[in-house]
């Protein structure tokens, strides 16, 4: 008798986590604070992000209360 063998396929699931160090509170020249949606733009313009999609929004937190750096 012959068995029939089925393979399948799956691509990786996988989740990372990324942080990100020393970035302006700032948008350069401006008073605009950098916000998640600008973030997430810069990440896709971005060569080495081009196959990742992010599973949730990117969290901005101030390093310090009186730092104009964030930790993203």
């Amino acid at each position: 008798m012959l068995s029939i063998l089925t393979i399948s396929l799956r691509l990786s699931q996988s989740k990372l986590y990324l942080k990100i160090l020393g970035i302006p509170y700032f948008i350069e020249d401006t008073n605009i604070p950098i916000l998640s949606n600008i973030v997430e733009r810069v990440l896709q313009s971005t060569h080495i992000f081009n196959n990742m999609t992010l599973a949730s929004k990117p969290k901005i937190i101030k390093a310090l209360n009186k730092s104009d750096m964030v930790i993203i």
